[in-house]
């Protein structure tokens, strides 16, 4: 966890066929949030050190490997088709165990879920995801596990999680104002000019 003053390092793993809203999302709200740099340190994190081809062909390069990426204190999981594969990729689902049980908070996006779900992250807590996946989720879930199928987003204290696509952008506000409070998340809307939708 970061020292008092010192920049949160937000780690967001990308991978072939990730949503690009997903993660950049996500990206565009940390660093929009960070107060220049002062508060969240962004990055993109993949598996090898090779380009990544998202979704419509948006060829992205990362900017470290899970092998030498900085210890995150945020690791985000977004979705996309490719979350498909990542969910049976037991490299990645080892490393996100491992670098879980330090950090402060666990975030997922859309099909996101469906990794942490694989890597058996979520036994006990209440979850959402992309509507379109929420039969997909429901089929790989610990039975202690709830869906809460019309959030945006659902806290369980060190794992959030949000449905799909642009949900991701209300959940990084929500978490923005969770640490830093809720005048640095709506100065962040005002400077994105976006639209925050709450969760309820």
């Amino acid at each position: 966890m970061s020292q008092a003053g010192q920049a949160r390092n937000v780690a967001i793993f990308i991978f072939d066929n990730v949503e690009v809203l997903d993660f950049a999302g996500p990206f565009e709200v940390f660093t929009v949030g960070s107060n220049r740099g002062q508060d969240f340190n962004v990055y993109t994190v993949a598996e090898n050190d090779r380009p990544i081809t998202a979704l419509g062909n948006l060829s992205i390069n990362p900017a470290y490997t899970i092998h030498n990426c900085p210890k995150p204190d945020i690791l985000i999981i977004p979705g996309g088709w490719g979350a498909r594969t990542e969910m049976n990729n037991d490299i990645i689902l080892y490393w996100i165990r491992e670098v879980s049980k330090d950090v402060e908070l666990l975030l997922s996006v859309c099909t996101g879920a469906l990794i942490l779900a694989s890597a058996n992250l979520l036994d006990g807590l209440q979850l959402t995801t992309n509507r379109n996946a929420v039969n997909e989720l429901k089929a790989i879930i610990p039975e202690t596990a709830t869906i809460v199928e019309d959030a945006r987003y659902v806290d369980n204290g060190r794992i959030i999680l949000s449905a799909g696509v642009s949900a991701g952008i209300d959940m990084s506000l929500y978490v923005v104002g969770k640490l830093l409070g809720e005048e640095r998340a709506l100065q962040t809307t005002r400077l994105m000019e976006y639209d925050w939708i709450k969760a309820t």
